[in-house]
């Protein structure tokens, strides 16, 4: 157990399931004091079980992210109870996958919430206090498709995108100070995103979720980032090569995009 993690703070949103409920594992093993941050209480109350059955510390905050009010209590709440925030970790997020004109703007409106919004009146909030103490880490947790605009997942990829702009606007702002602002672009994640993208309205299957790497290791792969910070890190590795391939080759992707799509939506 490293000393120097031991007992700090981390906030972990989305913490009810796959990745965000990994990496609150790693980081209670690894001494860290963690708040989870999720709707769903029965989840994140029996992961606060396991948790401390296993000798760590965690406590739960259940909350609608879609909500301004309930982000501004999670704050409120986090910072009475809790303290100075060490490590932020903004995981939650929506996805949903199919034509653009199908999406509901319901789905629309919580996946800009959750995606967009709660990062950032999370990440406003506690940032403010970091440089105060000039310390501490902000990790969001985006997707590689910020970085290749990809059919059927349109909005979805535009919220991505912009947690890339956020962070490396936030990252160029605090160079020279001990704060830290990373992104995790992901790639596919065998986690419950696709099945709860399949349950908005009109959503399809999403064509990668049976793929990719476990939770488990993007949670490993944010612990090593907060032992060696950075703007950006790619889960897993190879990734890096995405986007110079939208480079190369978007007007191949332009032609053979929209045909995955209808197949997928097709059932072939």
């Amino acid at each position: 157990m490293d000393g120097d993690w031991k007992d700090k703070i981390a906030v972990v949103t989305g913490a009810s399931s796959g990745i965000g409920a990994a990496t609150a594992r790693k980081l209670a093993h690894e001494g860290m004091r963690v708040v989870l941050v999720a709707r769903r209480l029965d989840r994140l109350e029996s992961l606060v079980g396991e948790i401390r059955q296993d000798g760590g510390q965690a406590y739960a905050i259940a909350a609608d992210l879609t909500q301004e009010s309930e982000r501004a209590r999670v704050f409120q709440e986090v910072t009475e109870c809790h303290g100075e925030v060490d490590i932020l970790i903004n995981n939650a997020g929506l996805g949903w996958y199919g034509y653009g004109s199908d999406m509901s703007w319901k789905t629309a409106w919580e996946m800009l919430q959750v995606n967009v919004e709660a990062v950032v009146q999370l990440t406003i909030g506690f940032l403010g206090r970091m440089r105060l103490r000039d310390a501490g880490h902000i990790i969001n947790v985006g997707s590689i498709s910020g970085s290749i605009p990809s059919q059927g997942i349109a909005l979805y990829g535009a919220t991505k995108s912009f947690l890339d702009n956020f962070t490396t606007a936030l990252y160029r702002e605090l160079t020279g100070t001990r704060v830290h602002v990373s992104v995790v672009r992901a790639g596919a994640v065998r986690t419950e995103f696709g099945e709860v993208a399949l349950s908005k309205e009109n959503g399809g299957h999403v064509p990668t979720e049976h793929m990719g790497v476990t939770a488990d290791f993007v949670a490993w792969r944010i612990w090593k980032l907060m032992l060696r910070p950075r703007r950006v890190v790619y889960v897993p590795g190879w990734l890096r090569v995405v986007p110079w391939a939208e480079l190369a080759f978007g007007s191949i992707i332009d032609r053979l995009g929209p045909l995955l799509l209808r197949n997928q939506k097709s059932g072939v």
